[in-house]
């Protein structure tokens, strides 16, 4: 293949020259050292065989020719831009597949008008909600957006915190319990986290204070074990907003600060501007504010 005259790089020398009108200036909006850009614009015009620019006192202006390259560099630099909008999602308009991951918790307790109340505003875009506990690689664009109960999102995706998600200590009434003494957190059967949830704090925080001999039973996920609780069959650590949902659960604490959860949502920084990303963070923001004070505990569902 024939080798082309002039590169991506001299038609940026070019506009950048003709917009500084000066050696130096081009050299600063190229980050270069101004002998670079003098070599570049002298070896351009040797290979064309023609005068890009006219040299006076007052800088640098453009002749017929190099008015023509600005030209043709100013269109390619706008399809270039065009371009990587498109596939680093600077798109602007909301539609297309959205591909969510979340768990079935949130899905079941919280998430499901949202994202119906989602779809009304923006039928253009096609929700592909992936309801799991394990992690999406969200780099490997497994998922578009996460929506997670964390107290610590990876640092390699961006987004924002929507609201706190205290823990407490929950029992079925048919147990008979209103309150609970740490002394007798032994005294009773208890029901945990099974899986890689155990790992997290609320996991942790029952091993370490409780003891993994008087947990019974296990179940791998935060619904499974909130319907646990409720039948009686033992006590529960549980998100404060999920128990309440319960009307047999009575709260034997107040919320564990050492259980410091959280509800974000969460992007790859490449995807964040993409149009039905960002509309759709939006959106979820603004319902879940409206929601805050029952996910934190706050306001009892009626």
């Amino acid at each position: 293949m024939t080798q082309p005259l002039v590169s991506w790089d001299d038609y940026r020398t070019v506009l950048a020259v003709s917009s500084a009108r000066s050696l130096a200036g081009a050299a600063e909006l190229l980050a270069v050292n101004q002998s670079t850009v003098f070599r570049r614009l002298g070896a351009m015009e040797e290979r064309l065989g023609a005068r890009l620019f006219e040299r006076s006192r007052t800088g640098y202006a453009l002749t017929a020719a190099g008015e023509e390259m600005v030209k043709l560099a100013e269109r390619m630099a706008e399809d270039i831009v065009d371009f990587e909008r498109r596939l680093t999602g600077q798109d602007l308009r909301p539609q297309g597949e959205l591909r969510v991951t979340t768990n079935d918790t949130l899905v079941v307790h919280l998430l499901t008008p949202i994202f119906a109340s989602f779809r009304k505003a923006y039928p253009e875009i096609t929700l592909d909600v992936v309801v799991g506990n394990q992690s999406l690689n969200l780099s490997k664009r497994d998922a578009d957006v996460a929506i997670r109960a964390t107290a610590d999102p990876p640092e390699t995706l961006v987004g924002r915190r929507l609201a706190a998600i205290p823990w407490a200590i929950y029992a079925a009434d048919s147990l008979g319990l209103t309150t609970l003494d740490p002394v007798d957190y032994r005294s009773y059967p208890w029901i945990g986290l099974g899986d890689n949830l155990a790992s997290l704090k609320p996991g942790r925080w029952l091993v370490q204070h409780v003891g993994e001999d008087r947990i019974g039973w296990r179940i791998n996920t935060v619904l499974g074990l909130a319907e646990a609780v409720a039948e009686g069959a033992g006590l529960g650590l549980l998100p404060c907003f999920i128990a309440q949902t319960f009307p047999n659960l009575v709260p034997l604490s107040a919320p564990i600060p050492e259980i410091p959860g959280a509800l974000w949502i969460l992007t790859h920084p490449d995807l964040r501007s993409t149009a039905r990303v960002r509309v759709f963070m939006d959106h979820v923001g603004t319902e879940i504010a409206r929601r805050r004070g029952r996910i934190e505990g706050v306001d009892r569902p009626a």
